[in-house]
């Protein structure tokens, strides 16, 4: 059976001389990013500006909450138009980490679920950081709605 190793681990394993791992990949600080809005009929294409997560964040987890929010309703995880950190404009994507999916019934989803939809991503923004957002879809939303998200800076 062969024995290979993952790319940080080759840094410090394998190359000559070591290479540091950066500490958003091994040995770093969990943080939390948790964000809560409550809707009051909120119209569909109501995007809710959660929090901001810093450059270089590598994000490990994250779940949408949300109460029966309306008959039709959806909601999804994205970020709002912001800048990176090469000081380009980057366009908005309100369903980057999570799609459109229903929010009729009370619920707890996993958001950045897959690498696809930003497992283990890293952010890419200015110092304002990255305006991650929940978008209203479908129809008027009432409730309560909570996005946590775990990642790892240093």
């Amino acid at each position: 059976m062969a024995i290979v190793y993952s790319a940080q681990k080759t840094k410090w394993a394998s190359n000559t001389p070591s290479e540091k791992v950066q500490t958003n990949e091994l040995a770093g600080r969990v943080r939390v990013a948790y964000g809560s809005y409550t809707a009051a009929a909120d119209a569909a294409g109501t995007d809710i500006e959660m929090f901001n997560l810093p450059n270089g964040a590598r994000v490990v987890g994250a779940k949408l909450g949300h109460a029966a929010l309306g008959a039709g309703t959806t909601l999804s995880v994205g970020y709002t138009a912001h800048t990176d950190s090469s000081g380009a404009a980057v366009a908005a994507d309100t369903d980057a980490y999570k799609a459109a999916a229903a929010s009729t019934s009370a619920q707890v989803v996993d958001a950045y679920a897959t690498l696809a939809l930003g497992y283990g991503s890293v952010t890419d923004a200015n110092e304002a950081g990255l305006p991650v957002c929940v978008s209203i879809g479908g129809g008027a939303a009432t409730g309560d709605i909570t996005l946590t998200v775990l990642y790892v800076t240093d």
